[in-house]
């Protein structure tokens, strides 16, 4: 059989009482925190970490297209591995890979011990950023699962603003390994925090191998996934070298790069907070405006961003555009598959994750065989197509349950 089915049987199989609440969801929040920001590190310190390693910059860039790749194939694949598996433990052992990869990536003393421990924070983030989707339903009042949700999501923008500036920072005053064995320690308190904060979660359903797949006919979930493709591809054929991008154009060190970083991190906080209000009324309208947005500033980057003034208003509208992505593009997905929130949202990772690794690649190949500045434009096309794609596609019914942000 390749279907979603619900789970049979005795006790075991029924939802965990929601009896941890917020103190729950905040675990989770901080746990997507944490995968995101282990995921996103190279972006601020490709220019030392290349430089360590002995490779060019679009080499080293490959480390983010190797973690998105494998979340990609990771997070379709071990939702139905982990079957009934309490979803509290299989955290657990999710978060303590991240953890051992981060730790790898600190001692590095090559790329391919790099690729090693890239890999392993490929398979950590997949799973836990998977898995989180659907639990905060599952820790608070029905009335408050949107917020939840929404919580648990936000921990993606909220890295943008501390996870990677943060990085960047530690990176310059104690080395890019600095920044990697921070995020070691962070994985380290989210282990412990979803030990001691989650329940015990028992599988809500059993996700068989191929049932994921078949969400995909509905056209509304297709739609969704296509605009995750485009928009994260594009952000990221850009995003993943704007620190040489910034060095050349704008002419910045490494001080003004960080501060540039949490400009654009602080915007995605509230783009994510904006947008997520905005998708719960019409994810259709909210992806146009945040499409237009990011295809606008990202192409206008090399052509208005030489003074850093310029590039930090550049930057904010960047960060107000790309903060609102994953709430948005989430909760399209979770209107179009209400009643398999897992196994959408499984795809959703892996989609997501992938789009990030050949946005990345891609980025790569057009910074080493055109030059660094025109990721730009190579990433403004890509957005395009999710402009065109939403507008042409099917989209779901904003009025469908459990939408982030909607309280």
């Amino acid at each position: 059989m390749t279907q979603v089915q619900e789970s049979s049987g005795g006790r075991a199989d029924r939802p965990a009482p929601r009896r941890t609440g917020w103190p729950g969801v905040a675990a989770l929040a901080l746990g997507t925190f944490t995968v995101v920001t282990s995921e996103m590190l190279p972006v601020g310190l490709l220019t030392p970490m290349g430089r360590s390693l002995g490779v060019p910059e679009g080499v080293a860039g490959l480390t983010l297209t190797i973690t998105g790749l494998v979340a990609a194939l990771s997070a379709p694949a071990l939702v139905p591995m982990l079957g009934r598996a309490d979803r509290r433990r299989a955290l657990c052992v999710l978060i303590a890979v991240l953890v051992v990869g981060n730790l790898g990536a600190a001692w590095a003393p090559d790329f391919a011990t790099m690729v090693v421990a890239r890999v392993l924070v490929g398979v950590g983030m997949g799973g836990v950023w998977a898995v989180a989707a659907g639990l905060a339903v599952r820790l608070v009042p029905a009335k408050s699962a949107g917020t939840a949700t929404s919580l648990v999501f936000s921990g993606i923008a909220v890295a943008s603003v501390l996870g990677v500036p943060a990085g960047t920072y530690l990176g310059d005053l104690a080395g890019w390994r600095a920044a990697f064995l921070a995020a070691a320690g962070l994985g380290a308190v989210v282990l412990v925090a979803a030990a001691l904060l989650l329940p015990r979660l028992p599988a809500e359903r059993t996700v068989l191998f191929g049932g994921a797949l078949r969400l995909t006919r509905d056209p509304r979930l297709r739609t969704g996934l296509l605009v995750v493709a485009f928009l994260v591809a594009g952000h990221f054929a850009a995003y993943t070298y704007i620190r040489p991008v910034l060095e050349d154009v704008s002419g910045v060190g490494a001080g003004t790069i960080g501060v540039l970083l949490l400009v654009y991190g602080i915007a995605g906080v509230a783009g994510n907070f904006l947008a997520g209000a905005g998708a719960a009324r019409s994810p259709r309208t909210t992806l146009l405006v945040i499409g237009t947005v990011l295809a606008l500033t990202v192409a206008a980057l090399p052509w208005l961003g030489g003074s850093p003034a310029l590039a930090a208003v550049l930057m904010m509208l960047w960060g107000l555009g790309y903060g609102g992505v994953s709430v948005s593009t989430q909760t399209w997905v979770l209107l179009a598959a209400p009643g398999a929130r897992e196994a959408a949202s499984s795809l959703f990772v892996g989609v997501f994750n992938a789009a990030i690794a050949l946005g990345a690649l891609a980025g790569g190949l057009v910074a080493d065989g055109v030059g660094v500045t025109a990721v730009t434009v190579t990433g403004a096309a890509l957005v395009a197509g999710a402009l065109v794609t939403t507008a042409a596609g099917r989209a779901p019914v904003p009025e469908a349950p459990a939408v982030p942000g909607k309280t």
